[in-house]
């Protein structure tokens, strides 16, 4: 939604254009505020002053004067002390994570001295985490739920925290597992216009400005899960919005970051004036915007380094090597132009993130095709959506011998079925596959987790059809490497009650967020039934399955009797013969009720596409009517 309102202060020039004298504090301020021995973060201070007066408002306008800004903050710790509820309970900014260590000089006597410096550097102050732009609007969006590392949520939920606001009472911890709700900023009311509390004598009323705008009622929930292999899960709650009332940039405007902000409190305890850092941070402006900073103003980095100035009255404040303050130009760089009206300088701080080897990039050319074979989340359906997907020859053989990996995809059709894995929940294979393979079953596209995705974004969850608990499962096998490298999930294993699982195999499983599930019901074969095992994958919020071999699975449910579970299927059709000592995909030979030989299977509504050395044929086989019966059962 569009705003128009612009909750910033509108004193960015004028603060700029300020001498140094200006920036010091005066004795007055020292009295009033005493803030030696102080615990609380400069982050979570400002943060309290911003938005935690028991009348729920939002603070929108910062005073130019740091007096104003000083007695803020005072009530703010108050407020804490009281044990108001406040934003700031969000996770701790973790610095060791999020910033790369720098030298910082927090002692009185250690200031940065401009004097004698040369030629600036071009280094830029903003050392953002990669692809933070993209991450940052996943995070805010959540139309799935995330799955990320503990690592990983403590570098990236900094940048994103200005959107969401703790519930502190609906907070609960069961076993390894902590959740917190959030809910969204603007959840609140609007500003109230009278005073629900006297003000202590001699404090002056802050000045608010109405927020306008109707509320949001976008909620999440937060699942920290601590062990081996620790995860954080961000999923919409059952009463939240399916989007927020407001876009990204509207909440930016409203509220800074405190991964932005910990970036000008770097530089601010090194004794550098805030309309210095906040000259250095305009010269990179793409970073500025990426980590959420459009709408910063120098209020604000003076606000972040109020603290520090307040300990240390002593140090005279001074601009960044190389910068220099003019009269009636503000902080520009010496020798040359204004900083604000010259071109942004180019930094090479911040490396470009380098991507596994082994990733492909994502299809450049129309998959559109696929769309009405692929799973629809927003369905209501008892069972997953199931597809079978895999590579035939022209006699409808999978590999040339049992055992043998056969390939038969060429460049196009191989990044088709990465992209097809990246639209379901689940891969699920047969443990022959697995013993003969050792696949790795994850998504390598671009742009997918550990390939420049956040968590395990687009990486589905491995599942092994394993009745007897053959899989001899060890810490090298590809699938559990993958897991350990971020490039996926950690599997499933569909077993049996005869099946004799070794503790020590189960514990191992577990530690790398795997698990055993075990199926307790049989067919007239003794073999594990589809339908218990569709059944146990939607109770574990699975929604949809891409089952991708190998003979003997496919085989069994390209029957007629499963075609009520299986949706679709997307063959891959090499221009190849493999011989009939190959492994052949083919369900059993069918006969009518007067014994002629009868086809199997009809898939319906069915294309054929070209992709370039390769044909693929999709089609339905499951009906609607089929569909409906199961949902009103």
């Amino acid at each position: 939604m569009g705003h128009d309102h612009d909750d910033a202060s509108d004193t960015t020039t004028k603060s700029t254009l300020s001498s140094p004298e200006d920036e010091p504090l005066n004795d007055e301020v020292l009295a009033r505020a005493n803030y030696q021995g102080e615990r609380a973060s400069i982050t979570n201070m400002v943060t309290s002053c911003e938005e935690e007066d028991q009348s729920g408002q939002e603070l929108g306008n910062v005073s130019d004067s740091l007096t104003t800004g000083s007695q803020a903050a005072s009530g703010a710790v108050g407020a804490r002390k009281n044990g108001t509820a406040s934003s700031s309970d969000a996770p701790a900014l973790q610095n060791s994570t999020i910033f790369p260590s720098r030298e910082m000089s927090t002692n009185s006597g250690d200031t940065p001295t401009s004097q004698n410096s040369g030629l600036p550097k071009c280094d830029c102050l903003i050392n953002n985490p990669p692809n933070i732009s993209r991450i940052r609007r996943v995070m805010f969006e959540c139309k799935d739920p995330i799955e990320i590392s503990l690592e990983e949520f403590e570098t990236y939920w900094p940048f994103i925290d200005n959107v969401w606001v703790k519930q502190r009472s609906n907070s609960s911890k069961e076993g390894h597992c902590t959740t917190d709700y959030y809910m969204c900023r603007l959840r609140r009311p609007t500003h109230r216009t009278s005073e629900t509390r006297p003000l202590p004598e001699g404090k002056r009323p802050r000045k608010k400005r109405v927020r306008e705008g109707g509320i949001c009622n976008f909620q999440i929930k937060v699942v920290k899960f601590e062990g081996a292999y620790s995860t954080v899960t961000i999923a919409r709650t059952p009463g939240s919005s399916r989007v927020h009332s407001h876009d990204l940039d509207y909440i930016d405007k409203v509220k800074r970051n405190s991964g932005l902000m910990e970036f000008a409190r770097r530089e601010a305890v090194k004794g550098y004036l805030p309309s210095s850092i906040y000259t250095k941070f305009q010269e990179a402006p793409a970073k500025l915007e990426e980590a959420g900073g459009k709408f910063l103003t120098v209020t604000d980095v003076r606000n972040v380094s109020a603290k520090w100035r307040i300990q240390n009255p002593e140090v005279k404040l001074v601009p960044h090597d190389g910068y220099e303050y003019q009269k009636g130009h503000g902080i520009v760089r010496k020798g040359g132009s204004e900083s604000n009206g010259g071109s942004p300088v180019p930094s090479s701080t911040t490396p470009k993130s380098s991507l596994p080897p082994d990733t492909l990039s994502f299809p450049q050319f129309c998959l559109e095709f696929l769309e009405p074979y692929l799973p629809k989340h927003d369905e209501r359906r008892p069972f997953p959506h199931v597809t079978l997907s895999y590579a035939s020859s022209m006699d409808s053989k999978i590999s040339l011998l049992p055992g043998m990996q056969t390939v038969l995809s060429g460049p196009e059709a191989k990044l088709m079925t990465h992209y097809l894995r990246s639209r379901h929940d689940a891969i699920l294979i047969g443990v022959g596959t697995v013993l003969a393979d050792n696949p790795g079953l994850n998504c390598r596209l671009e742009g997918a987790g550990g390939y420049g995705g956040l968590g395990r974004m687009w990486q589905p969850r491995p599942v092994v059809i394993d009745p007897t608990g053959r899989w001899p499962i060890h810490p090298e096998c590809r699938m559990l490497r993958t897991a350990v490298d971020g490039k996926g999930k950690a599997p499933w294993v569909v077993v049996s009650p005869g099946a004799r699982i070794h503790p020590q195999k189960l514990v191992m499983l577990k530690g790398y967020g795997g698990d055993f599930l075990r199926i307790m019901e049989y067919n007239q074969d003794w073999r594990l039934r589809w339908e218990a095992i569709l059944r146990a994958l939607a109770s574990e919020g699975i929604k949809s399955v891409m089952i991708e071999g190998g003979g003997t699975v496919l085989s069994e449910l390209l029957n007629p009797e499963y075609a009520d579970f299986i949706d679709s299927i997307v063959v891959t059709v090499a221009p190849t013969y493999l011989g009939s000592s190959g492994v052949s995909v083919s369900p059993d030979s069918k006969r009518d009720g007067e014994g002629k030989p009868n086809a199997a299977l009809n898939p319906k509504d069915v294309r054929w596409t070209p992709l370039g050395q390769n044909v693929i044929m999709c089609g339905r086989i499951r009906s609607e009517v089929s569909l409906n019966s199961h949902i009103q059962e």
